[in-house]
């Protein structure tokens, strides 16, 4: 019980940590595209609640465990009724019986905590409201493989102040690449993810910027990220949220103030021809299906670590 793991929030690891993950995924990736297919994971099983649906996270974590030799079992939200049919600590007790891990895609991320308190499997934050981590390893994996590095690299993000955004902040500031977002007035991290993102940047020697100007957030960055004006949870305030945006659009202008070698991320879904354009999210500054596929290879490397040591 003393090694236990979970991966509920990137505050929860070490820089050293999460630099050792991108590594390891990066190796991974380069092992299965050569053929390489070793079976760490035989004979485990990653049991998958999903609250909220999901095309990227339920393929690339199914898909993880089978590129590792291990198996995923699929739970739908009608089927586990998390914390309404039954609760999340039974389910968390239950489940811990018959699976190897938890992976969990939920609204609130208490939910999360209190599975982690329950759970006697490694628990995964497939997503919360407040934080969306294997989404965060698999952008800078990418960004390490475009670039060759991360210390020193600008990242900017601009619109919502979101769950991607706090764990790119977090991400970015823990392992020295420079962060900046831009957001609407009200609509900016938290307090104190703003405070947990200063004090990773303390250690690490990362600036940090908060604006509410996309121009001044996207200067000299080597990359720009967006993300949906609204998220899954927030559909009454869509079309509010759709008079507030619309300068904080990811287009061929704003693209033309950053670096002229720019990556141009996206975790996808896209609502294309709102916080990004056509033109943009299939130009040659994208890297947005790059990506994607990244969240397979670190997750396999999350997965490892947290199954097989």
């Amino acid at each position: 019980m003393g090694s236990l793991r979970h991966f509920i929030s990137l505050v929860d690891w070490t820089p050293e940590e999460i630099e050792a993950l991108i590594l390891d995924a990066a190796r991974m990736k380069a092992e299965w595209k050569a053929g390489v297919r070793p079976t760490p994971l035989a004979g485990k099983t990653l049991g998958m609640i999903f609250q909220k649906p999901s095309l990227r996270t339920r393929v690339s974590f199914e898909m993880a465990m089978r590129h590792l030799g291990g198996d995923a079992l699929y739970l739908s939200p009608q089927e586990v009724g998390l914390g309404q049919r039954e609760s999340v600590a039974d389910v968390a007790r239950v489940l811990s019986r018959y699976v190897d891990a938890i992976m969990a895609r939920v609204f609130a991320h208490s939910v999360l905590e209190e599975m982690a308190r329950y759970a006697t499997v490694p628990v995964i934050n497939g997503l919360s409201d407040d934080e969306h981590p294997c989404q965060a390893l698999g952008d800078v994996l990418t960004v390490y493989e475009k670039k060759g590095r991360l210390r020193g690299l600008k990242l900017a993000f601009v619109g919502d102040g979101n769950n991607v955004a706090t764990a790119l902040l977090y991400v970015c500031a823990m392992l020295g690449m420079d962060f900046a977002i831009a957001t609407p007035p009200g609509y900016m991290l938290k307090e104190a993810v703003i405070e947990q993102g200063r004090a990773f940047a303390a250690r690490s020697g990362s600036r940090l910027l908060f604006t509410h100007d996309p121009a001044e957030a996207v200067r000299d960055a080597d990359i720009l990220y967006t993300d949906v004006w609204a998220s899954m949870g927030q559909e009454a305030e869509a079309e509010a949220r759709r008079r507030v945006f619309p300068p904080y659009q990811v287009n061929a202008a704003l693209v033309a103030k950053a670096r002229p070698d720019v990556l141009v991320m996206h975790c996808l879904p896209a609502h294309r021809g709102e916080e990004i354009t056509d033109e943009v999210a299939d130009g040659p500054h994208s890297v947005i299906f790059d990506q994607a596929e990244n969240r397979l290879h670190a997750q396999k490397a999350l997965l490892v670590r947290l199954l097989a040591g």
